[in-house]
């Protein structure tokens, strides 16, 4: 093996890679428990079928695109790696193999179009969602991912490398980037046939609990597994992300109890995915008292910010702008005060002798990604819109998303339907459990 090749290092990010594969399956029983009955499996869908898109486009050019050599001011790869050709396995990242970290980041690249299905659930085609996925890979996570990630000693991606802007594991890169997106998509596609009239509670809170559970277990691959290296960093963004989820879930706690008067289990694993979401860019850079901050902080003002879609009109279905857009733009922001300077990433931030110059690079991050994935979103949603149509008819939206794109349903209500065969779906459920359901 070629001189610095760590084994413990390369183990250690392979898991990671898994861990975060896992939290695409996760991210579906989120979701899948979060919308009515008869949308479940669409959504369970939306979020597995990145995992075969994002695959394959990955090796045919986006790790090229993402990670390949710069061809021009920090903006995009060049094709030197087009179907993964030309990687030597002996060559590094780091201490690991290239191939161990085009797998990692892969994982990055699959769950961050998946997150944004939650903005237009119960009222997008399937295939249509399909050709958006593989468009808006291409168009926006691929560049923005060499923007912010792509390392090359100063001549690097123009955000990260060049300008000097932290996002340790991806809060522009992902999560901005995917709540931006939502955004877009959820004013293309308008609201929900009843938003704003009818409660739209979630259907299965169990799943919800179940979803968010794997959510968190798989971040710490997400997070610790981006120091790409079994070290001190990677155990200090272990346990800031620990501290800042357990944070942000009590945030959330308690902004309802306060708002509303009591505390949900809806409550408690968003609160838990905000955390999660807003320490991403930071744990690296902060120390464990600035996690609990920054989860304290995210909780409560994402627990606020969902409010302001009722507000605003805005059917953003599964909260993807009030957690992914803002808990993304909490954590990169306060990275700009909290930086210690010494833990992982070197800039000092505000409140440890750093001035403000490190808060104006991230705030240059966060509008930077914001503004280029909503308009780029907008324009191909609207395309995707206007020529084969990305909105189910009013009749599939209101009669059941799973019967007419899948020819599925999750439950089966009826006794004398449990043991027919999977090749002959039924769908019947009574009155009282529709409205129960919606």
């Amino acid at each position: 093996m070629p001189d610095g090749f760590s084994a413990g290092d390369t183990a250690f990010v392979l898991i990671s890679a898994a861990l975060v594969m896992v939290m695409t399956p996760g991210l579906a029983f989120f979701y899948g428990g979060m919308v009515r009955v008869r949308s479940t499996l669409n959504m369970l869908a939306m979020s597995f079928v990145s995992l075969a898109i994002v695959s394959v486009l990955w090796v045919l050019y986006g790790y090229s695109l993402a990670f390949g050599p710069d061809a021009g001011a920090g903006l995009i790869g060049n094709l030197d790696f087009v179907g993964l050709r030309g990687i030597d396995l002996n060559a590094l990242t780091g201490s690991i193999p290239v191939t161990a970290f085009a797998v990692f980041q892969l994982m990055f690249a699959i769950i961050t179009p998946a997150l944004i299905s939650g903005a237009i659930a119960d009222r997008a085609r399937f295939a249509s969602w399909c050709l958006f996925v593989a468009l808006w890979a291409t168009i926006v996570y691929f560049p923005v991912a060499h923007w912010v990630f792509f390392f090359d000693g100063g001549h690097g991606g123009w955000l990260g490398d060049r300008n000097g802007v932290i996002d340790f594991a991806g809060g522009t890169a992902v999560h901005i980037n995917a709540g931006a997106a939502g955004l877009a998509l959820a004013l293309v596609l308008g609201p929900r046939i009843g938003f704003r009239k009818d409660p739209m509670r979630p259907h299965s809170l169990p799943l919800v609990m179940l979803g968010s559970g794997l959510l968190w277990f798989g971040w710490f691959g997400f997070n610790a597994g981006s120091a790409l290296a079994a070290n001190g960093i990677a155990g200090m963004a272990f346990l800031n992300t620990q501290v800042a989820t357990a944070a942000a879930m009590l945030g959330w706690l308690a902004y309802e109890r306060l708002r509303h008067g009591a505390f949900t289990t809806l409550g408690a694993a968003s609160g838990a995915v905000a955390g999660l979401v807003a320490i991403t860019p930071a744990c690296g850079s902060v120390s464990p008292l600035g996690a609990v901050a920054v989860g304290l902080l995210a909780g409560a003002v994402c627990a606020a910010a969902i409010s302001l879609k009722y507000r605003f009109g805005l059917d953003d279905s599964l909260d993807v702008v009030g957690v992914h857009l803002v808990g993304g733009v909490i954590g990169s922001l306060l990275i700009g005060l909290f930086a210690t300077g010494h833990v992982g990433q070197s800039a000092a931030g505000l409140f440890y002798g750093g001035g403000l110059g490190q808060l104006g690079k991230q705030a240059l991050g966060v509008a930077v990604v914001l503004v280029y994935s909503f308009v780029l979103s907008w324009l191909l949603g609207t395309a995707i819109q206007r020529t084969i149509g990305f909105r189910v008819t009013e009749d599939v939206e209101l009669s059941g998303i799973d019967q007419a794109e899948h020819a599925e349903s999750a439950y089966d209500f009826t006794a004398a339907g449990a043991g027919q065969a999977r090749t002959a779906p039924t769908f019947a459920i009574t009155e009282k459990t529709e409205v129960d359901a919606r």
